[in-house]
């Protein structure tokens, strides 16, 4: 099998896929969570013209190599596709623009950072990326926690500033290309650790004010914030696990409860309902996907004797809830909600199946593996505010 790995480097785009789509009709790549679509993808994910989408799949493929995983001929025609170069060109300079549109907006920079991180582009790919990550590498504030310029009410100038929203999804993209050991990044992810602690509903991250300008995110000052809480948890899930707080995932239950709690504890401007399971494509906030995600990396919760069966029912729920409000029936994504400005992608469009879109939405499932039968014993449709969305109720399993 190593030599077949050190071939599929070198070979072309063609034979790749066949060789691709081969194993996965052969079935040498047969997984649990396969059963729970109505039928398996990742052949006609492997056959996509988008090279993010074919690199994505062989995160599917339990036993290809870290290298078979991003094979140089499918790295060549990422970096050259002309999508992945239109999303480089979006990134501003950090040093002169302001964040003006709200932290889910898909012209804030870390989000787009992400996107390219999620669609496989890696540290000392593109030089503008490097740039920005050095900007952004000297602005923290005097704990450690890293900063945006931003303009903010009352105040004609922008500041810098260092919400949560920030400090989180700043820390995670330096980790993600690469900057983890720069001592500045350790810094900040030494404060994100220090900065979590106890909230109403548990541990997590509350909405920290800005000391410079006094603005706050949503909710009640001693709530957790769901997003935030989440964006800390990605982040630290990308560190070895004897470098993670103790008390990740005790948040990682805080984020559970909330789906548990929903129709008593609805957390302000975070709901659960049709708008939370169905994935707003390129996900940039907090739905069901970015929950199981974020989740999905932590199986102290379901496995070993850190699992609870109440956080092994609730990612059930939400899995069933994600896979019934966003697969057709030939286990594909047509992506059904969009940001504007991404027609020109799969994941930008509502026509046509995304195999971007489904590729990522794989990830999660296969990680939650060992609760196959779980999930595929949820009926959707009898879950509290489960109403209002088109999914359909999976079916029931059989012996």
């Amino acid at each position: 099998m190593g030599l077949i790995f050190l071939i599929f480097g070198v070979i072309d785009i063609t034979v790749g896929r066949k060789y691709i789509a081969g194993v996965v009709k052969r079935g040498d790549f047969s997984e649990p969570w396969i059963s729970l679509l109505p039928q398996d993808p990742r052949e006609w994910i492997a056959s996509s013209e988008e090279p993010a989408a074919r690199l994505l799949v062989l995160s599917t493929f339990e036993d290809f190599s870290s290298a078979a995983r991003r094979s140089r001929t499918d790295r060549k025609s990422l970096l050259s596709d002309p999508g992945i170069k239109s999303l480089i060109a979006r990134l501003p300079d950090w040093e002169k623009e302001a964040v003006v549109s709200g932290h889910n907006s898909p012209s804030f920079a870390p989000n787009i950072l992400h996107l390219l991180a999620d669609l496989g582009l890696g540290p000392g790919d593109d030089p503008q990326v490097e740039r920005l990550l050095d900007q952004m590498l000297c602005h923290q504030d005097s704990d450690g926690r890293f900063q945006s310029l931003g303009r903010w009410r009352n105040q004609p100038e922008a500041q810098w500033g260092s919400l949560f929203c920030d400090a989180h999804a700043i820390a995670e993209a330096l980790l993600r290309f690469g900057r983890g050991s720069d001592p500045r990044a350790k810094r900040g992810m030494d404060r994100m650790a220090a900065d979590l602690g106890p909230t109403s509903q548990g541990p997590g991250w509350r909405c920290r004010p800005d000391p410079v300008t006094g603005f706050r995110g949503p909710g009640r000052k001693d709530d957790f914030c769901p997003m935030v809480t989440l964006e800390a948890l990605r982040a630290l899930a990308r560190l070895p696990e004897k470098e993670r707080p103790a008390g990740c995932l005790d948040a990682a239950r805080t984020c559970l409860r909330a789906w548990r709690e929903r129709n008593a504890e609805k957390p302000y401007m975070f709901g659960h309902g049709r708008q939370f399971k169905i994935v707003k494509w390129p996900s940039f906030w907090y739905d069901a996907y970015r929950v199981l995600d974020t989740l999905s990396r932590y199986p102290g919760l379901w496995m070993g004797k850190t699992a609870r069966n109440e956080d092994r029912k609730a990612l059930a729920e939400l899995t069933a809830c994600l896979i019934a409000y966003n697969f057709d029936s030939a286990g594909k994504i047509t992506p059904r909600s969009c940001y504007k400005g991404f027609e020109s992608f799969s994941f930008g469009q509502k026509k046509k199946p995304s195999a971007v879109t489904t590729a990522l939405l794989c990830l999660p499932l296969r990680r939650l593996s060992e609760l196959t039968d779980e999930i595929a014993a949820i009926d959707i449709l009898h879950l509290k505010s489960s109403k209002g969305g088109t999914g359909t109720a999976l079916p029931p399993k059989t012996a």
